[in-house]
């Protein structure tokens, strides 16, 4: 636990007067393409609180969007990246290779799901190793087409966009964009029609697989278990295996991406680990190295081994100092029990959250799993998208101090991704603040 006190505490309004001048300074030397959530500058975060350069100290319901998953400077992860700091920094694992890479991979190997023969490659993103798993697909099958979902994020390269649902901010006036992408329908139980459960909705997306693509023409489908920006939604029960089913049958590579789900976020080690679903590949990053920048693609050692010598790698994937934070943040996770914890702030955040649903018909849904919860705003008695409270209540929460996201396809989903390491305390007065910011909207 870091030695920064968690509490929330304000000393002057969000943002105080040195976050402001930060933020003159970063309009004058940043491109304007880079925009930020709240606009206050972090000087200390630890636990379940960040700390601004003005001296307030902000409640974190964000995890830097599910990546400090462990909290924030864990001391493991700490005391781990300084020890390797002092051996050396860099030596480009394709040059001279060192230890860690291989350790890193032999522990996702071992806990990523399925008991199968698998192999592990490190890259830097979510986006590079999304990129990679459709390479490394492509290789094994001889196929082109990648199917993806409806909602469905997943990152902001050029092939990664044409993957993403949403065209504001992520795609509009980028393209032309990569070819052989194409989109099926996602079991979305709030919107769904009600007798959609998972298997049909799993037939309804393979009937468009079939018609518009051809088993025969598609080397991979790439699906979130949970979907993250486009607004946490859960697939109805059966949607997931039914999938892999269908991929299994027809020689289709089944890619998970739970670059936001995995590593404990959701009260699994993976998303995929709740209905048993064992993907070919599976895709991490975020959550994998208590915030240091690496990612991976796991998968059947067959697929894998697919690309010919040097087809994958980069200069700086697996850099030493990450994979020693990625080892330090799996001891954390299995050491704390922090699956375990997720599942705990999942139990006590639904429970608010359903109780505030029964007093506001402007909450359409509460959805998720253990730390990785949301609410869908709806206009009143209707399921119509209210993207503006959204936004309302998200602004007044920041002004209290707690950092909360907002989501969706129509920017109407507040998300909430705590840390593991927050205290039911922090996280009680969050949700109470939450609650006001509602009844004030």
């Amino acid at each position: 636990m870091s030695d920064l006190e968690q509490r929330r505490h304000l000393v002057t309004a969000i943002p105080g007067p040195r976050s402001q001048e930060l933020m003159a300074r970063k309009h004058a030397a940043v491109a304007a393409g880079i925009g930020v959530t709240m606009p206050v500058f972090a000087v200390e975060a630890g636990g379940g609180v960040v700390k601004d350069v003005d001296g307030n100290t902000l409640i974190d319901l964000g995890s830097g969007i599910a990546v400090t998953t462990v909290g924030n400077s864990a001391p493991r992860v700490v005391e781990a990246v300084q020890q390797q700091a002092e051996a050396f920094t860099h030596t480009c694992f394709m040059v001279t290779p060192y230890e860690g890479y291989v350790a890193v991979a032999e522990a996702l190997n071992r806990l990523t799901p399925g008991d199968h023969e698998k192999k592990s490659a490190l890259f830097n993103s979510g986006a590079e190793a999304v990129e990679n798993a459709i390479k490394i697909a492509r290789a094994h099958t001889k196929r082109q087409a990648v199917v993806v979902f409806d909602h469905a994020y997943h990152g902001r390269t050029n092939l990664t966009m044409a993957m993403t649902a949403k065209s504001m901010p992520y795609k509009s006036g980028f393209g032309p964009f990569a070819p052989e992408v194409y989109r099926v329908p996602l079991s979305y139980p709030f919107r769904d029609a009600k007798q959609v459960d998972g298997p049909a909705a799993a037939r309804r997306a393979i009937d468009v697989i079939e018609k518009q693509v051809g088993a025969g023409n598609l080397a991979a489908v790439v699906i979130e278990p949970i979907q993250g920006e486009g607004g946490f939604i859960v697939p109805a029960d059966g949607f997931l295996p039914a999938l892999s089913t269908w991929c299994s049958a027809n020689g289709v590579v089944f890619v998970a991406d739970e670059v936001q789900t995995g590593f404990a976020r959701t009260g699994d080690l993976f998303a995929c680990d709740h209905e048993g679903v064992v993907p070919d590949l599976i895709v991490t990053a975020k959550g994998i190295a208590g915030g240091l920048p690496l990612s991976a693609v796991t998968g059947r050692a067959d697929i894998m081994d697919a690309s010919h010598v040097s087809g994958l790698g980069g200069t700086y994937g697996g850099n030493p100092l990450a994979c020693a934070a990625a080892l330090a943040t799996i001891e954390t996770i299995e050491s704390e029990g922090l699956v375990a914890r997720a599942r705990d702030i999942g139990q006590l955040t639904l429970e608010r959250l359903h109780r505030l649903r029964l007093e506001d018909d402007r909450i359409g849904d509460v959805r998720g799993r253990g730390a990785m919860i949301a609410v869908e705003l709806v206009r009143p008695g209707t399921t119509e998208p209210d993207p503006e409270l959204a936004r309302v209540v998200a602004a007044s929460a920041h002004q209290a101090g707690v950092i909360v996201l907002t989501c969706g396809t129509y920017g109407n989903v507040l998300r909430f991704l705590p840390p593991l390491a927050i205290s039911d305390e922090l996280l009680t007065e969050a949700l109470d603040i939450l609650t006001t910011a509602f009844q004030e909207a």
